[in-house]
């Protein structure tokens, strides 16, 4: 039988990102647009060779094929927002775990430091895209994707990230992302999450 693809289980209730993001918000975010990329990805991959495989596998096998775009977008959105949902945590942001802070420290100088090159990277990406805090090797580095683009089809560990298309925060900030990119680092940035993902 075909694997069939699902919505995960948010890891808080709509509400506890208030007031950083809105219930409104997250019931769009993630009760539309990520329930969009999983139906949407269900019905692309169904009777095809990639039907049986996982969500990690669908974008390995799609990743940077033309004739699977449609595949490779709704399957890294699917693991992008996931991931998204699990980089937040209602009492975040604060100071990173013994050894994350550590490992930031030692690649960006402070965590200040760190959280600046993140604020940039989610500031300056033109259009929708993601800023990720990744692991490449063994250095820590931030880097920024367009449109579903995932760091692991380039080879490099994503440990957390924030999304910066406009339907995460228009709801809630209207144009002013900086101020959404700002909220939701000093707030809900789940550093525990990122600890775990070292690898």
């Amino acid at each position: 039988m075909s694997n069939v693809h699902v919505l995960p289980v948010l890891p808080f209730a709509d509400n506890a990102l208030d007031p950083v993001i809105s219930a409104n918000t997250l019931s769009f975010h993630y009760g539309k647009h990520h329930k969009t990329y999983v139906d949407n990805l269900n019905k692309l991959v169904t009777g095809t060779e990639l039907a049986d495989l996982s969500l990690e596998q669908v974008i390995a096998a799609s990743s940077g094929r033309a004739d699977k775009v449609g595949i490779f977008n709704n399957a890294a959105q699917i693991w992008n927002h996931t991931f998204y949902w699990n980089s937040l945590t209602p009492r975040g942001g604060g100071e990173p775990p013994a050894a994350l802070k550590q490992k930031i420290e030692a690649d960006f100088g402070t965590v200040e430091g760190c959280k600046q090159e993140l604020v940039a990277a989610a500031t300056t990406q033109f259009g929708s895209g993601w800023a990720w805090l990744v692991q490449d090797g063994g250095k820590l580095k931030v880097v920024k994707t367009a449109n579903a683009n995932v760091p692991s089809t380039e080879g490099m560990k994503p440990l957390l990230v924030i999304d910066v298309w406009e339907h995460a925060y228009y709801l809630d900030y209207q144009n002013r992302r900086v101020d959404y990119v700002n909220a939701t680092i000093d707030r809900l940035i789940n550093w525990g999450f990122a600890e775990k993902n070292l690898g």
